[in-house]
């Protein structure tokens, strides 16, 4: 009796893209390689989480600006809502959004400076004033020691030659 044969197994079988180029042939993959290797460094991670910080950072100075800073100026430059406007030939110069905008950079980059610039270098000082671990002997420096030694070893024995011969491991009859 003729034993059956699987009917799904006699077309061709798919064997993977053997007729296509190797992806790492073509020279836009190369970049790429490179692009990947660029993204799965460190770096990238924090540049990501400093510009979301960044971003919310700027909501909330922005938003300082507006709700304090403005009315303030306002306020000062003669109230009402055109406090901080100078008009001039029929020209409204509004000195007070640029003064806001002034001042929210001065407190933006103040908060930069003192909660990151200058921790980073105290970190760096300290670091620097650190005393350098002792750096052990090189491989050149060990490689000469061990010269030397053998150097030494082969002039001991031939200097005193009874001195290199060994017992004979099986005893003497006698």
């Amino acid at each position: 009796m003729r034993p059956a044969r699987a009917v799904w197994l006699d077309g061709p079988v798919f064997t993977g893209f053997g007729g296509l180029p190797d992806l790492r042939e073509v020279p836009v993959y190369r970049g790429l390689s490179g692009f990947k290797k660029f993204l799965l460094r460190g770096n990238i991670v924090d540049l990501a989480v400093a510009v979301v910080i960044g971003t919310a950072f700027t909501a909330v100075v922005t938003s300082f600006g507006d709700s304090f800073l403005k009315p303030l100026i306002g306020v000062i430059g003669g109230g009402g809502r055109l406090g901080g406007t100078l008009t001039i030939g029929g020209q409204p110069f509004t000195w007070g959004a640029f003064l806001s905008q002034l001042i929210t950079f001065v407190l933006t980059a103040a908060v930069i400076y003192f909660l990151v610039v200058l921790p980073l270098h105290k970190l760096l000082e300290r670091r620097a004033t650190e005393p350098a671990a002792a750096a052990g002997p090189t491989e050149l420096e060990l490689l000469v020691e061990i010269r030397d030694l053998l150097r030494a070893q082969q002039d001991s024995r031939l200097a005193d030659p009874s001195a290199d011969r060994r017992s004979s491991p099986v005893p003497a009859d006698g």
